[in-house]
C-alpha cells in the first residue's frame, strides 16, 4: 500500500472530465497533482505533458480532484472551509492524501496512460446504505490532531458516516473516497467514467481489504485508489454561528447540504511502470526506494495558472456556480 500526501496545484471550477472545454465548470474543485491540468486533457501520456506535481513521488503526474466543503452563515453567504495537510504530510499545502492498495504483489495490474474514472455523484441527496463498506464517508475528529479513533477509514461506527457530520468537531472533518477495483480491460475511460470499472461481484469491499472475485464482465484487478481530505471546520464550531434549529451547516460545492454527493476525479499519469513495480515490490505508506521523494517546498511550488476570475477565498452571496450540482 502507498499512502502519499498531494498539495494543491489549484481550487478551480474546472473539469476536464465531466464538463471537458467548459470554462467554467458547474462547481468548485480542489485538484492537486500534475501542471498538465486543464479544462480538457488529452488522453495520452499525461505524464509526458507535466513539468512538475504536487504529489510526494515525482513519478506520480497524475490529476486528482474533489469537491470543495463551504461554510453557511445565518445570513444566507458561504465562505470556503480551508483545506488543511493530513497526518503525517506535515509542511504540505493543503491537498489531499492518495492511497493505492494492493492485497499481495503480482495481483493487480497497473492503469495505463490515457485511463480516467469517477466515483461518487456529485446529484446524488441519498444514503447508498453500505453499511461499513461505504465507498465515501465523513469523519468527525472529536480531539485535535486527527484525534477521538484509532479505526481505518469508513470504519468507525459512531464517528464515521457517509453524511455530513450533524455536530460540531473539534479536530475538524475528514472525507475519504474510495474507488472500484476491477476494471473491463479494455476500455481506458467510457462515456460516463464508471462504466469500465466495477466492484467486485457481492459489492464494494472495505478499505485496504480489495478482496472478492472481480466479475467477468470487469475481470481485471487494479490498484484500489482511496483519496482522504481534511478540512478545518474548527473556525466554525461556535453553536451561535450555526443555523438556530440547530442544523449542520456545511454545504459541499454541489450545493449539497447532505454530503451524500461528495465524489472524486482521476487521470492516471504515473511515469512508465513505476506504480506497477511500486505495487508489486512491498512498497509501504511512504516507504518505497523504487520511487523518488519530493520535500513539501518543492512539491508546493507546482502549480497550474488560474484561469477562471472567481474568488475563492472571501464571503459570498451564492456558491460558485449558484451551487446546482
Amino acid at each position: 500500500m502507498l499512502r502519499f500526501g498531494c498539495s494543491q496545484v489549484v481550487i478551480e471550477r474546472l473539469d476536464p472530465l465531466v464538463n471537458p472545454d467548459m470554462s467554467p465548470s458547474t462547481h468548485m474543485h480542489q485538484i492537486v497533482g500534475g501542471n498538465a491540468f486543464n479544462a480538457s486533457m488529452p488522453y495520452t501520456d499525461i505524464a509526458k505533458e507535466t513539468s512538475c506535481t504536487t504529489c510526494h513521488f515525482d513519478e506520480d503526474r497524475s490529476n486528482y480532484w474533489t469537491a470543495n466543503l463551504y461554510f453557511r452563515a445565518r445570513n444566507g453567504t458561504y465562505k470556503r472551509v480551508p483545506q488543511i495537510a493530513n497526518q503525517f504530510n506535515d509542511d504540505d499545502n493543503a491537498g489531499l492524501t492518495v492511497y493505492y492498495t494492493s492485497p499481495a504483489p503480482n495481483v493487480t495490474t497497473a492503469f495505463k496512460p490515457g485511463f480516467r474514472m469517477l466515483t461518487g455523484d456529485a446529484m446524488r441527496r441519498t444514503s447508498e446504505n453500505l453499511g461499513k463498506n461505504m465507498q465515501q464517508c465523513y469523519r468527525c475528529f472529536t480531539k485535535e490532531n486527527f484525534g477521538g479513533s484509532m479505526y481505518s477509514p469508513c470504519l468507525d461506527p459512531k464517528y464515521d458516516t457517509d453524511y455530513l457530520p450533524k455536530q460540531a468537531c473539534a479536530g475538524g472533518i475528514r472525507s475519504n473516497i474510495i474507488f472500484p477495483l476491477c476494471w473491463d480491460g479494455k476500455n481506458l475511460d467510457s462515456p460516463d467514467h464508471r462504466a469500465h470499472i466495477a466492484h467486485p461481484i457481492g459489492g464494494p469491499t472495505q478499505f485496504a481489504i480489495v478482496n472478492g472475485t472481480c466479475p467477468t464482465s470487469h475481470p481485471i484487478k487494479i490498484p484500489q485508489v482511496m483519496l482522504e481530505v481534511m478540512w478545518d471546520t474548527t473556525p466554525f464550531n461556535d453553536p451561535a454561528l450555526w443555523p438556530e434549529d440547530g442544523s449542520q451547516p456545511f454545504v459541499l460545492s454541489t450545493g449539497d447540504t447532505t454530503g451524500f454527493s461528495q465524489h472524486g476525479d482521476y487521470v492516471f499519469g504515473w511515469e512508465g511502470d513505476s506504480l506497477q513495480k511500486s505495487m508489486d515490490s512491498g512498497c509501504y505508506l511512504r516507504n518505497c526506494s523504487l520511487l523518488t521523494e519530493q520535500v513539501p517546498k518543492i512539491k508546493n511550488e507546482c502549480n497550474v495558472p488560474v484561469t477562471v476570475d472567481e474568488d475563492i477565498n472571501g464571503w459570498m452571496t451564492e456558491l460558485p456556480g449558484g451551487g446546482h450540482g
